[in-house]
Parts: C-alpha cells; structure tokens; sequence
C-alpha cells in the first residue's frame, strides 16, 4: 500500500496500549483509523487525544465478546465508509497468568473468548466489508509466547514464563491465521499474525517489567507489516518485519 490516501483501518482494543499506538501510527501515516474500544467513554477519550493532535480517528464501540457491539459496528462502519481496508484485531486479555497445573476452566474460557474466538467473530463479520477493498488484509496480535519452538527453547529470555490460558489462546490464534489464509489465499486477502514484543502494557497492569519495550516501537512495527505494499500471508511476524518460526 504505498498511496494510504483514503485508506480505511480498524483496531480493536485500541483505547490504550499496543492498540492506541498503532492507531496514532497509522493516522500519522494518512489513514482514517476506527479506535474500537469496549468501554465508550474511554474509547472517547482515547480518540479526542489524537483528534486534538490532528490526526483523523473515530472511535468505535466494539466489544469483542458481544455480537451485538461487532454487529452495530459492521452496520456504522458499512453505512459511512462502505469498506474497510484493514483489520487489525488486537483486543487481548492475559487471564489469570497461572500456569497450566493452577489454570481454571473458567480463566481459559475466558481467555479464549476474548483471544480466540472473538477474532474469529469479528474477522467473519467484517470480511464482506473487506471484500469491497482492492487491497485488504487482516493482522492478528499474537505473541511468541504462543510458540510452541520457542517455549521449549531453554536459550529463550521468555521461556520460562508460565501464563497457560495467554498462551494457549495465542497458538490458537496463530492456527486460526493459517485456516484464514488459506481459506482466503484466492479472494488475495492477506492474514498475518504479527507481535509487538515483550512491551509495558496495561497487559501487565502497567508494571515496568524487567526487560519490557517502548508499546510505541512494537506498535510501530505492527503498523509497518499492515502498510507493507506486497504482504504475504499465513505467516508470523515479529516487530523488526522478520518471519518467525513457530
């Protein structure tokens, strides 16, 4: 995508952390941006921030977890744009960061409710949206904690974090952007899991964690695969554009 003139994105969870940079990313790149955000006062807030930068962003309700909010927001987004371009589902939460012995049934099916299967709700219920785009493509926010190589890479910094219902969710999202982008491969929508890195977020309730990034450089890296001019698909990227291998 070289030309981002009246280029349409949406992010999901993007009232704050990786989702509020990328959003800022890609309006400082020249593209109308829906701020989804599950609480509409602070998506509000989050949006009027940028807006007062200069930067052109509408907040959206979405809550991953409620069809009702994904259809309401297919419905705003289909009757004042028509398309949508690019859909990057990052809304994410960690669970109850137990390991896999302590993990609850409750805290994994939450976990992929929201990791999981609320991708998979609002990527089918926005794909005829990107069908209308001449270049569409979806980005998924996963993690390399969901790789089942490197967890088990003992030279890994992060392999000894224990977070089973995260982590299980997000292999199960990177097998979802595979069965995505082989379903697709035909229609050219290009799906991609991409991750930030190990980032400060609201993920790890803010907590300066040994090690953790800027969110602005994993964001910005995020938004530099969506904005790629030729992307491929059914792969993981990290945050410097490498392939990883899961």
């Amino acid at each position: 995508m070289a030309n981002n003139d009246n280029l349409i994105a949406l992010v999901t969870g993007a009232n704050a952390g990786i989702g509020f940079h990328m959003t800022q990313h890609l309006a400082r790149a020249g593209i109308r941006v829906l701020q989804g955000s599950r609480d509409p006062a602070r998506g509000t807030n989050a949006a009027r921030q940028l807006n007062a930068d200069g930067l052109e962003v509408d907040q959206l309700t979405l809550d991953v977890t409620d069809d009702q909010t994904i259809a309401a927001a297919v419905k705003h987004v289909a009757d004042k744009y028509g398309r949508l371009d690019i859909l990057i589902n990052n809304a994410a939460i960690v669970g109850d960061g137990l390991p896999a012995s302590q993990v609850s049934r409750a805290s994994l099916l939450q976990t992929f409710d929201t990791n999981t299967a609320g991708i998979a709700a609002v990527t089918n219920a926005f794909l005829p949206l990107l069908r209308k785009s001449g270049r569409p493509r979806v980005l998924n926010v996963s993690s390399e904690l969901g790789s089942t190589r490197l967890v088990n890479d003992p030279d890994w910094p992060h392999s000894n974090v224990a977070a089973a219902a995260y982590q299980l969710s997000k292999s199960a999202l990177d097998m979802l952007t595979v069965l995505y982008a082989k379903e697709l491969a035909e229609e050219k929508i290009s799906v991609l899991s991409v991750s930030p890195g190990y980032r400060a977020t609201g993920l790890s309730n803010g907590e300066p964690m040994p090690g953790a990034g800027d969110p602005s450089e994993g964001a910005a890296g995020i938004v530099a695969v969506a904005l790629a001019v030729d992307p491929p698909t059914g792969l993981f990227f990290n945050w410097q554009g490498e392939v990883v291998a899961w």
